[in-house]
């Protein structure tokens, strides 16, 4: 029980609390062994139950020994082993066990590069196994203790234990020949720098025995590691020769190629690959697997070669690749090929063999973006425009869908991406401006990778600059409207990427920003544009971190973009402006939001904001006929020092069609007369223009606007006219005279037509009182006025005598 109970804390990695119940159980099993001695030897069953018991204390011994040697104490455990092998004469059944736990001593021994400590546990087992041929391991097992006993000697000082280690490594392969113990061999000879004719020896054993091909190439590789290049060439020549007949022996020419490329003797490289090409068609094939390590190591030379410039090099390279095709072969490797052959052609500027070489690329695998590059190529070369758009359209498409590996080399997600950069770029080389936007247009389309289309879209905004600057106002717009998608399309990026910092989000927003700014500068003939270009530009800031000056740049982009949408109704009148204005009004809005902002920052004395938003919100909301239009000017009148050119501007804004608010034009017309005549000296022309308005607003059209109190109110305009005429002398306008003369005659008529006597006479008279003031114009009017009043004035009196005899 107990020596079950210590082998069990030893597979529990306690070998402390192992050692208490095993020394319990040798202490009872000598305490047994001495009471069955006493007994005699006479009965065989006390003989057998000694037995039992020597075989019960080796394995306990063996425990013992086990649980030293994983504390560290090798000492004692060689004690315990040295116990156990004296017991062996007794139990020779189990010299196998002891045996192989030594071996498996030598291994923790030489896991923990203990290499003294191992080599004495395999030396142990080798020699237990050799106590009794009969019950020791296998020949194979103690071949196997020999290779690790010499690997232990070639890894602990291979120099200092170099025969040791060979001693072992020949006893194994005496024990038990096999592969591993022959390339072990030859390991420690080349490790231990032995003449290449011991080497030799070592390889003519390998080549004597059943290996395989991979194991005598995997030779001719060790022999390369270790600078015995002629032996290693020495050695695969036999190898080729000893395996001529093999189905594999491609595998071992595939090597001598690609070691004779590797150390530059390309021209005996390039014999063997055409003895290999001609073999391929007279019936030796290399196997598929070889064949493709073949076509690996062609490409690889190609692409050196046309990485270092020498393209007739990498075209021969790929030429030879190619000879394993046949004719008309449809694979897609037969496309990669005959793309990288077509670049090789336009790197030698051989135009015509270049189109030969993607015609069959497409023929074999025309769905490859690849395929539609090398087309797109030519396509630029040839100056074909059409082709080239048409290849640029399939990319785009084709980008959409996995790109495999191209020419060996796994390809990145944005591979897709990358090509169609490359066409731009390629295009801009040829002065192909259009086609490279077009690339461009399909990369930003297609791309997954933002930080790549905001590249591309910084490159389209430059592009399209530069054509508006020398287009033509129709050709102008166009290159507008492109700008306005490539800014629209920077701006879904910036506002709603993930991937970006802070800093890089503002560089980005900053720079279309201030070319959507500058921009809509340069539309002041289409307001359209206009509105748009500072409305992104808006939004673009917003992406940016906030500070006074790009608030002072929201305010002005936000008051633009209300102003070009205000200009752009002013501009088609008869049509429906809902949205357009209610569009101003947001504007205006979220301007007022931002100027308060402002404002709370510091004081802007001299800044016409307030007045300009007041303005611009009149005149929206006026021609949405919004009843709040009222407040709007009461606003503008709560304004300090408010100025009488806005107030006429209100009053004109008031009466521009479709806004029709006479009373508050009026209004407005009224406070900027009063701040007129409260100057120093009064600007009379001006002051003249407003009491022409008001008397136009306010006289009588009809019969049923006669009323007293209009009447009454437009008298006092006229007054206000008289007295601007008696202080302007001379300077008045005679035709702002005869306005005014005519007006006040047609309502003494339109009065006498009534039967309002008395105010017709009045009317009248205040006619005649501005004949005296029409300059040149007098003499004429005067005669004709004069006599018309006194008819006016004879039919008043009959039909005042006329009204007294019917009372």
């Amino acid at each position: 029980m107990a020596s079950k109970t210590g082998r069990t804390w030893l597979d529990c990695k306690e070998p402390q609390k192992a050692d208490h119940f095993l020394r319990l159980a040798v202490k009872s099993l000598e305490t047994l062994y001495s009471q069955l001695i006493s007994r005699g030897d006479g009965a065989a069953d006390i003989a057998s139950s000694k037995g039992d018991v020597e075989k019960d204390l080796l394995r306990i011994l063996s425990c013992q020994a086990e649980s030293a040697l994983s504390q560290g104490n090798n000492h004692e455990a060689v004690v315990y082993v040295q116990r156990c092998k004296d017991m062996l004469l007794r139990l020779p059944k189990d010299t196998a066990y002891l045996s192989l736990m030594c071996y498996n001593f030598g291994i923790d021994t030489y896991n923990l590069k203990n290499f003294e400590d191992s080599a004495f546990w395999l030396s142990q087992s080798y020699d237990i196994g050799k106590m009794n041929v009969k019950y020791a391991p296998g020949s194979d097992v103690q071949a196997k203790v020999l290779r690790l006993l010499a690997t232990v000697y070639l890894e602990w000082d291979c120099q200092r234990f170099q025969e040791k280690a060979l001693n072992a490594v020949n006893l194994a392969n005496k024990e038990h020949v096999s592969t591993s113990g022959l390339y072990l061999k030859i390991r420690i000879l080349l490790r231990c720098g032995a003449s290449d004719n011991h080497v030799r020896g070592g390889l003519h054993e390998i080549l004597e025995s059943e290996v395989s091909l991979d194991v005598c190439l995997s030779t001719v590789k060790l022999l390369l590691s270790a600078d015995r290049e002629v032996l290693a060439f020495e050695y695969l020549k036999h190898v080729c020769q000893r395996f001529e007949s093999s189905p594999d022996l491609g595998t071992a020419l595939v090597l001598n190629i690609e070691l004779l490329l590797q150390r530059g003797k390309e021209l005996l490289g390039k014999q063997k690959i055409e003895d290999i090409i001609t073999g391929h068609y007279t019936g030796k094939q290399l196997t598929p697997q070889a064949l493709t390590s073949l076509h690996v190591i062609l490409w690889d030379k190609a692409s050196q070669h046309f990485e270092a410039k020498n393209y007739s090099e990498a075209l021969q390279w790929y030429n030879y690749s190619l000879g394993f095709f046949k004719g008309g072969q449809m694979e897609p490797n037969v496309a990669k090929l005959q793309r990288n052959r077509a670049s090789c052609f336009l790197k030698l500027k051989q135009l015509e063999k270049a189109k030969e070489a993607i015609k069959e690329a497409e023929r074999c695998d025309p769905d490859s973006i690849f395929t539609q590059f090398s087309i797109y190529k030519v396509a630029v070369l040839e100056n074909n425009v059409k082709k080239a758009a048409e290849a640029v359209s399939a990319m785009g498409q084709l980008s959409r869908c996995p790109v495999a590996h191209e020419d060996k080399l796994l390809v990145s997600e944005n591979a897709a991406s990358n090509l169609l950069s490359l066409a731009a770029q390629i295009a801009l080389e040829n002065e192909q401006q259009e086609t490279a936007m077009k690339a461009l247009e399909s990369l930003c389309e297609n791309s997954k990778d933002e930080a790549q289309v905001l590249t591309a879209l910084r490159c389209l905004v430059r592009l399209v600059l530069s054509t508006i600057e020398k287009s033509s106002d129709e050709m102008r717009n166009v290159g507008l409207d492109a700008l306005l998608l490539y800014i629209k399309m920077a701006l879904q990026i910036v506002s709603h990427q993930t991937h970006m910092n802070v800093e890089q989000r503002t560089d980005e927003a900053n720079w279309f920003r201030k070319i959507a700014w500058n921009s809509a500068l340069q539309c002041e003939s289409s307001p359209d544009r206009m509105r748009d270009l500072f409305v992104l530009s808006y939004q673009l800031s917003q992406s940016c971190l906030p500070d006074r000056t790009l608030l002072m740049g929201q305010k002005t982009c936000l008051l633009m973009a209300a102003a070009a949408s205000l200009k752009l109704c002013r501009m088609s009148p008869c049509s429906d402006q809902t949205e357009e204005l209610t569009q101003a009004l947001e504007h205006i809005q979220i301007c007022w939001e931002v100027w308060k902002t402002l404002k709370a920052s510091g004081s802007f004395p001299t800044d016409p904001t307030d007045t300009l938003l007041l303005l611009y919100e009149f005149e929206a909301r006026a021609k949405l006929n919004d009843a709040k239009v009222e407040t709007v000017l009461e606003s503008v009148l709560e304004l300090e020092n408010v100025e009488t050119k806005v107030l006429e501007i209100i009053a004109a804004l008031a009466m521009e069609p479709p806004a029709h608010f006479p009373l508050l034009c009026k209004k407005a017309l009224r406070v900027a007369l009063s701040l007129h005549k409260k100057q120093p000296q009064a600007d009379l022309a001006r002051c003249s223009k407003c009491v022409h308005s008001l008397i136009k607003l306010s006289l009588p059209s009809g019969v049923s606007e006669v009323e007293a109190r209009v009447l009454e109110e437009v008298w006092d305009y006229y007054e206000e006219a008289l007295s601007i005429i008696a202080a302007t002398s001379d300077d008045f306008p005679e035709l702002e005279t005869l306005w005014l003369l005519t007006r006040a005659w047609n309502t003494g008529i339109l009065l006498y037509s009534l039967a309002q006597y008395p105010e017709a006479e009045k009317w009248c008279g205040l006619a005649m009182s501005f004949v005296c003031h029409l300059g040149s114009l007098q003499e004429s009017y005067e005669t004709q006025m004069s006599g018309l009043y006194s008819e006016i004035l004879d039919r008043l009196d009959k039909a005042k005598k006329y009204f007294a005899i019917e009372d």
